[in-house]
């Protein structure tokens, strides 16, 4: 099952893959027809995609899968109910009860949010990672792709 951020980021990955080769111009050189342009072209695409391992074509899929980020809820709560516990065990007094079920609550709201605030921090990494997995295929890819269109004659930049 995907989560949101890993088909955000497939969507993201798919924007840069259908643009193949829109960020490179190829110019003949050599007075190349439009059709022996295309057909170089097309001949540079299997050899690139066979080199490089990389499509550019394909649909972007990741490397790893997507960290679970189950965000923690009632953490205050759950504090509470132990510094509750804990005052009425530490105190005989209702205000003691009281104090330890605030400073309980506290502890379990920071506990909480510092385990949120983890979980995305890993999401972010993962995300970060795995575009930078993608853009290093895509520029082997492209590398390749420049190579054999400039060993056929064109100028490729």
């Amino acid at each position: 099952m995907k989560t949101k951020s890993s088909a955000l980021l497939c969507a993201a990955l798919f924007t840069l893959a259908g643009a193949a080769h829109a960020d490179l111009y190829v110019y003949p050189q050599k007075g190349q027809s439009p059709e022996q342009t295309d057909r170089d072209k097309y001949e540079c695409y299997n050899w690139a995609k066979r080199e490089s391992g990389f499509d550019p074509m394909a649909t972007p899929r990741t490397t790893t899968p997507a960290p679970k980020v189950q965000k923690k809820r009632g953490g205050v709560i759950k504090g509470a109910a132990a510094g509750a516990i804990a005052g009425k065990v530490l105190g005989s007094s209702n205000k003691t009860t009281k104090r330890a079920a605030a400073l309980g609550a506290a502890a379990g709201g920071l506990r909480q949010g510092r385990h949120n605030r983890q979980q995305e921090q890993q999401k972010e990494n993962w995300e970060q990672q795995e575009a930078g997995n993608y853009a290093a295929k895509r520029e082997g890819y492209n590398r390749a792709y420049s190579a054999c269109l400039e060993g056929r004659g064109y100028s490729v930049k």
